[in-house]
């Protein structure tokens, strides 16, 4: 097998701010490039930032930043286990000498720290190289995938709005033949939710064995968003609801909230007969995870946020990765500590509103301790009663977090008691109706 090159590290890029240990673990989403991209998704929400830089931008972190985003990271995390998670756009457009040089810059620092990387990609650059390349340094790989070819091909497209399903299943099969560790990120849309079933049981055949499913909700732009050239709606400000009560203009591929609770709720019938054990669905694992009353999991169902920020290919770190704006901006990695910066007041502020700006419906709902409000991003309409703030996809979580409830329950105790909570799947035979009945 042939060797990795050696890759050199300029000693003179060592120097930057003091860290600062985190109270607690933080995540970053890292744009190495930006929002640049191969494909054009016809829903991303990421691909128009380019409009946020100058025109004659280059998009590609420099060795600069490189060096100190890694060495800043690093220190500033308070434990054992160091993850970088690898996004984009499209970060297989650096090629594989750009990661490379992470791996050795993430050794000169790590000073027996256990680093651990994520890389997400649409697959469709996928090759020999860059595959042995992964399996090498076990980077874990989420491979993005929407289903069967015609529901994929929909709206993820080239830059000729060509079709791109053979090119990522071409990448997905490269990634099994070198044995790369992969799992796939299914975003939900108006083109697949009414799917669901067809969705689920193709990403099991094509060797998928963690799913992870994106709700696409997307609104039209506000004069917010017109006034820095986005054509997306900006989140929403709490503090400063809109003076109209109006629906939200929604953009076209945008998951009906219904429908997404119903899809959901069919993958979760499949799976609780069939797949415990044998296929992990994110949303389900974090459910289980709640009834458990287990701390962690997703950041969308955290009670508060704030910890998991992003930083752009120039440095800049970001609230979170759909809060990329000029507004949100919380500092740059060559001059302040990441540890600073998640421990900063308007981080804390940040992740406390999503707490303390919730609607009384979402405070007195019977699954809050499951759901908590989910994104900020998403929370956009108005209740009953008049007030701002709540999620869009409200309807979504209510049935779905009801739906598995007496499911959760029994698999809980299960766990509590010693047994797998794959044994559900035996009593369910005996008596189909235990997955029914609310207690």
């Amino acid at each position: 097998m042939p060797q990795s090159p050696v890759i050199q590290i300029d000693e003179k890029l060592t120097a930057g701010p003091k860290q600062e240990l985190a109270q607690a673990p933080f995540h970053v989403m890292t744009k190495p490039i930006g929002p640049l991209c191969n494909l054009d998704c016809e829903y991303c929400f990421y691909l128009e930032k380019e409009n946020l830089f100058a025109a004659n931008e280059r998009f590609k972190m420099s060795d600069e930043v490189l060096e100190g985003y890694i060495r800043n990271y690093i220190e500033s995390q308070p434990e054992q286990n160091v993850t970088f998670a690898w996004q984009g756009g499209e970060p297989t457009l650096l090629g594989v000498k750009f990661f490379q040089k992470v791996v050795a810059l993430q050794k000169k620092y790590a000073k027996g720290r256990n680093i651990e990387n994520a890389l997400q990609t649409n697959g469709t650059l996928l090759d020999e190289n860059w595959c042995r390349f992964l399996h090498d340094e076990n980077f874990l790989v989420g491979i993005s995938i929407d289903g069967p070819e015609k529901l994929h091909n929909q709206f993820r497209v080239d830059k000729k709005k060509g079709p791109s399903y053979s090119q990522v299943i071409r990448g997905i099969e490269l990634a099994k033949k070198f044995k790369v560790e992969f799992n796939t990120l299914t975003c939900v849309h108006a083109g697949n939710v009414d799917h669901p079933l067809e969705v689920y049981k193709f990403l099991k055949n094509i060797g998928s064995g963690y799913l992870q499913f994106i709700p696409i909700v997307e609104r039209l732009p506000d004069e917010h968003s017109r006034d820095i050239g986005l054509q997306l709606a900006h989140p929403p400000d709490f503090r400063n609801p809109p003076i109209e009560k109006r629906p939200p203009v929604m953009a076209h591929w945008s998951v009906d909230a219904k429908k997404y609770g119903d899809f959901h709720c069919a993958i979760f019938d499949r799976w609780v007969t069939r797949d415990i054990g044998k296929t992990y669905v994110q949303i389900i694992d974090m459910a289980l995870g709640k009834w458990l009353n287990i701390p962690g999991g997703l950041c969308v169902f955290a009670e508060t946020c704030g910890r998991a920020m992003a930083i752009e290919h120039n440095g800049d770190v970001y609230t979170c990765d759909h809060y990329v704006y000029p507004r949100y901006k919380v500092g740059n990695v060559l001059n302040q500590s990441l540890g600073a910066i998640v421990e900063s007041e308007p981080m804390k502020n940040f992740g406390e509103e999503k707490k303390s700006m919730l609607p009384q419906k979402c405070v007195k709902c019977d699954v809050r301790f499951a759901c908590n409000g989910e994104c900020p991003k998403h929370r956009f309409t108005w209740t009953s009663d008049g007030e701002y703030g709540l999620n869009y996809l409200c309807p979504a979580y209510m049935k779905f977090f009801r739906h598995i409830d007496p499911a959760m329950k029994i698999m809980a105790q299960l766990y509590q008691s010693g047994r797998p909570p794959a044994q559900i799947m035996e009593l369910a035979k005996k008596d189909p109706s235990i997955l029914k009945k609310r207690r």
